[in-house]
């Protein structure tokens, strides 16, 4: 097992360039089963769950070649579904959640397809209802064992059809757009996400043929085709990678310039930190924060508590609430965060407290954080990474805070963010990789 140790409190400085989009990879991936024809995806992180995923394709036959460290051919010519029946793939698929992704897919092209129930992140219920019950308007039939937990889809006649989703999840909608692009007919989606990643599959899959109207909005407009063809594709870089490196910057006064962070795409994200007062500058298509003593927490216009709270596209993306929430530690003012789509997310905060963060935890969903303006330091401490995004933000709290930390668990971490140890080094961090005992 092993875990980052770090000694906090010095400042950083340099140029950092986020990783590809870890969400984006997921559904692209996935993707490349539509066709039997060469795709080429290139800016894909080096992550455990992207890796994971890749290695889920070769097994059920996908020929994947690696061009470069981020550039990788698919070519799903040769599909073995009987491996979908193993255990090998009921223990692979289990352990990622990403592995629901290939559902839409599969369905499309073939008719049928075999998922096991995902795991993932312990941030509470992610419910899937999204996903099955889009495909089962598109008339597929689910089968689920229970002894076994595994799902079986019969989708041989898939046919266009109106649809409101009961959520705008991002997942579900686009494997229903994945399964859509092939069905009989046209299908429109309505209350559909709209995301950056979302429209990035959109127009990747109108590059194979597919005839996808609305990309951008909340309705798309589906026209089935016969077939897809090859295509290229490059990802955008992470936004949950993007904004952690603002919010580090902020908590060890550090002067950071973010390369290359497609800014168009970042939607709210960059005004959302300058309201807890993180000053940063657009320099072309980077991002540059320079180094701040102190930075205060704006109120609204009556003077109230200021609350930041996550929303569908283009609201505030819940993936970056728990690094706003450490970012406020240790500014000069009050924020109320809100996160309404999780229920187990802000259960990381009484790490922070012990460390010395002021933080009142209201219920699942709220924290009401008091910032001290760096009155008090956070101090070091030993703790657990109890999932991905939670474990960047306690991350980022021991780089700035006065001491040593020890975070044990860091396998969630390499989860999201790749070689992050090795490129906060490069800023300056005081950070390494030890191995422990279990």
């Amino acid at each position: 097992m092993s875990a980052f140790e770090i000694i906090g409190g010095k400042k950083l400085k340099g140029e950092i360039t986020p990783q590809g989009a870890k969400n984006e990879a997921l559904q692209i991936i996935s993707a490349v089963l539509l066709t039997e024809e060469k795709i080429t995806i290139s800016n894909i992180p080096d992550i455990v769950d992207v890796n994971k995923l890749i290695d889920l394709l070769k097994d059920l036959g996908v020929n994947v070649e690696r061009i470069s460290k981020d550039t990788y051919t698919f070519e799903a010519k040769n599909i073995d579904l009987e491996y979908l029946n193993s255990d090998k793939f009921k223990k692979k698929g289990g352990a990622l959640r990403g592995s629901v992704m290939i559902v839409g897919p599969l369905l499309a092209r073939f008719g049928k397809a075999y998922i096991p129930k995902p795991g993932g992140d312990k941030i509470g219920r992610r419910r899937l209802d999204t996903h099955f019950l889009g495909f089962e308007k598109l008339g597929a039939k689910f089968n689920y064992n229970p002894v076994d937990h595994f799902f079986s889809v019969d989708a041989s006649d898939l046919k266009g059809t109106y649809m409101l989703l009961d959520e705008a999840s991002v997942t579900g909608t686009a494997n229903v757009v994945m399964a859509a692009v092939l069905a009989k007919g046209t299908t429109t989606i309505y209350n559909a996400a709209c995301e950056p990643y979302l429209q990035q599959l959109c127009k990747m899959l109108n590059r194979m043929g597919a005839k996808i109207s609305g990309i951008g909005s909340n309705l798309l407009t589906i026209e089935g085709v016969e077939k897809l063809g090859g295509t290229e594709h490059r990802m955008l870089p992470d936004m949950i990678e993007i904004g952690s490196f603002i919010g580090l910057a902020a908590m060890t006064k550090s002067e950071i310039t973010i390369k290359n962070v497609a800014y168009e795409e970042l939607g709210v994200i960059p005004e959302v930190f300058k309201r807890l007062g993180i000053k940063l500058e657009r320099r072309g298509d980077d991002i540059f924060i320079p180094s701040q003593e102190v930075y205060e927490i704006e109120t609204f216009i009556d003077g109230s508590i200021l609350t930041i709270a996550d929303a569908p596209w283009p609201g505030f993306t819940p993936d970056l609430l728990s690094i706003v929430l450490v970012v406020a530690t240790q500014a000069k003012g009050s924020v109320l965060i809100h996160q309404k789509m999780f229920e187990s997310r802000l259960f990381f905060v009484d790490k922070l407290i012990d460390m010395g963060a002021q933080i009142i935890l209201c219920d699942p969903h709220r924290a009401n954080v008091i910032g001290l303006g760096r009155r008090n330091q956070l101090r070091g401490i030993s703790m657990t990474s109890p999932d991905i995004r939670a474990g960047v933000s306690l991350l980022i709290a021991a780089l700035s805070a006065e001491g040593k930390s020890t975070i044990f668990n860091i396998e969630q971490i390499d989860r999201g963010y790749q070689d992050i140890d090795v490129r906060l080094q490069a800023l300056g961090a005081d950070i390494k990789r030890i191995t422990v005992n279990e």
